[in-house]
């Protein structure tokens, strides 16, 4: 791929970078601020946020504890 092929893609990968930094971001803060998990324990969280989007959105589907 060409750097003149990269470029036909940037309108959609640059928004998809930035929601995946910050779902990463979110996840992350929300994990190391929090102590009760619905599911699992932080370590597991922790490395499950750095999973491309789906490791951030299972976190606040089936981890994230009440407040």
């Amino acid at each position: 791929m060409s750097l003149e092929g990269l470029r036909e893609y940037l309108p959609v990968l640059i928004p998809l970078i930035v929601v995946q930094f910050a779902l990463t971001a979110a996840s992350l803060w929300h994990v190391l601020t929090h102590r009760n998990y619905k599911f699992g324990n932080r370590p597991l969280w922790v490395v499950l946020s750095f999973v491309q989007f789906i490791g951030p959105v299972v976190y606040f589907i089936f981890g994230r504890g009440e407040e």
